[in-house]
């Protein structure tokens, strides 16, 4: 945002009884966002593409194998069911590792952070390409996703350390490529690879891409920030696994079955709800010995609360297109995985792409333009979804989704940016982890709520018909991210510039 803006902005987002948010932000190494230079230094645009290559890698790997699964099938011998635990599995871990994040990224430093990261990762990665069958395989994706769980808050993290305030947005908006254009080319990606190769080489691929970001990080990465020696609360991680496991697994079983939810998704749903009062409880009662897991005090922020609001709504109504429209280009249009890919590559595209461009519009007007704007043309895509049948041409529909990526990309940067930006440095981690926490149970959430709906209209009425109530149900949510970008406002850094 600019330089100049009010430096009492920041003091309206919490609470007067907070004691600190008067306070000076202590400085970390190398200089904060606040008091740091306008222009980044060589060494902060090494570290920050450096996390950018690693981020969108790791995200790529996540998505490469939504279309493989039929050849998995075949290639392990192993039922649908069964072979769905690949994703399952991965979903699960990234839900369960992620809300740790703000206590690691705290505790090591950043160089041990990616280290870590980037290890697990490669590691998972090359024990997938070489495992000799299913179980050593599920075990390679848990891997690979407690590597991906960390890479995202660890990357946010470090641009709210590094750049100005005067320049996040225009930084954040690179996120959005790794975010958005990694996931897009994964099923184009895999759908290349599966022509030509064996699924193996999905992993073979990746990893030297893999290897060559943590070779270029163990050598350039300087440890930013100062570490802190909390202590980590048994308890509140052994409460993560039911809380966010337990929650994102019901979510995302309890819809799509054909004779409803199935009794051990509802108890699982049931177990998560009960497990994440009860961590949300603990994390209150820690914050009073300044010990928690996941800091929560992020949400006495106004701007932080609303822009996680907005970010959740988006999610799912984003997963109305990234789990329906394959569905529909496939079941009703007849397009192969291939052909679903590269039609749903634009949209990606335009989303990651003009992701820089949005930053530095934000930087200059604030998020409120943006939002409201990007909110419009999201309700507006998915009605004119609800419309689709048998008969609508493919480049209509190429071009909704565009629309929709174009309308998503204005809400992306602009929540991820002025959510955080209010936040002091030592809650930096844990409002990264908190919003990635969240995006993955509103994922879970978005598909449960619309497979759920698709099928059960799609078994009385056809599949047509379905695709009709499943959009038009994501459409009314995004109803509430247009209430929501209305609210918007701009944020200033914590410690407000250090020029005033």
């Amino acid at each position: 945002m600019p330089a100049d803006a009010p430096s009492n902005v920041q003091a309206s987002e919490a609470p007067p009884t907070r004691t600190d948010d008067a306070a000076p932000a202590t400085a970390p190494r190398g200089g904060t966002a606040e008091t740091g230079p306008e222009k980044l230094s060589r060494e902060s645009v090494t570290i920050i593409a450096t996390l950018l290559v690693a981020t969108f890698v790791v995200i790529l790997n996540e998505t490469i194998m939504n279309v493989a699964l039929q050849r998995l099938m075949v290639d392990l011998r192993v039922d649908a069911p069964t072979v769905q635990w690949l994703s399952t599995g991965f979903m699960l871990t990234m839900a369960v590792v992620i809300p740790t994040t703000g206590f690691i990224l705290q505790r090591l430093s950043t160089r041990a952070v990616f280290m870590l990261a980037m290890g697990l990762f490669s590691g998972g990665t090359l024990l997938a390409a070489l495992a000799p069958g299913f179980e050593i395989l599920l075990l390679a994706r848990i891997v690979q996703a407690g590597g991906t769980a960390i890479m995202l808050p660890l990357l946010m993290t470090t641009i709210l350390t590094l750049v100005p305030v005067s320049r996040r947005g225009a930084v954040m908006g690179n996120v959005s490529i790794a975010i958005s254009v990694a996931p897009a080319m994964g099923p184009t990606v895999s759908g290349l690879i599966l022509q030509h190769f064996s699924w193996r080489f999905m992993f073979v691929f990746v990893l030297p891409i893999a290897l060559l970001a943590f070779g270029i990080g163990a050598r350039f990465l300087r440890n930013i920030g100062e570490n802190e020696k909390t202590r980590l609360d048994a308890l509140s991680v052994v409460l993560t696994v039911p809380a966010f496991g337990g929650v994102v697994y019901g979510l995302s079983q309890i819809g799509g079955g054909k004779g409803g939810p199935s009794t051990a998704a509802v108890a699982a749903l049931g177990v998560g709800v009960v497990a994440l009062l009860a961590f949300v409880l603990r994390q209150l009662r820690l914050q009073k010995s300044n010990e928690p897991l996941l800091d929560l005090r992020a949400f006495n922020f106004r701007m932080f609360t609303v822009s996680v609001l907005l970010l959740v709504v988006a999610m799912i109504a984003l997963f109305g297109a990234v789990i329906l429209l394959p569905l529909y280009l496939q079941e009703i249009r007849g397009l192969k995985s291939l052909e679903t890919g590269l039609a749903l590559l634009p949209g990606g595209l335009a989303m990651g792409l003009l992701g820089p461009v949005i930053g530095r519009i934000f930087d200059k007007v604030g998020p409120l333009p943006l939002t409201v704007t990007g909110s419009a043309l999201m309700v507006l895509s998915l009605w004119q979804f609800s419309g689709l049948d048998a008969q609508t041409p493919v480049a209509w529909i190429i071009a909704l989704h565009v629309t929709l990526s174009l309308g998503l990309a204005m809400l992306f940067t602009p929540a991820f940016t002025t959510g955080l930006n209010p936040l002091p440095p030592h809650l930096y981690s844990h409002g990264s982890a908190i919003m990635s926490t969240l995006q993955q149970v509103a994922g879970a959430a978005g598909t449960a709520l619309l497979v759920s709906i698709f099928a059960v209209v799609s078994a009385g009425s056809g599949v047509v018909a379905g695709m009709h109530a499943a959009f038009l149900t994501a459409a009314a949510i995004a109803l509430a991210a247009v209430v929501l970008s209305v609210l918007m406002r701009k944020t200033e850094g914590a410690a407000g510039p250090a020029a005033h």
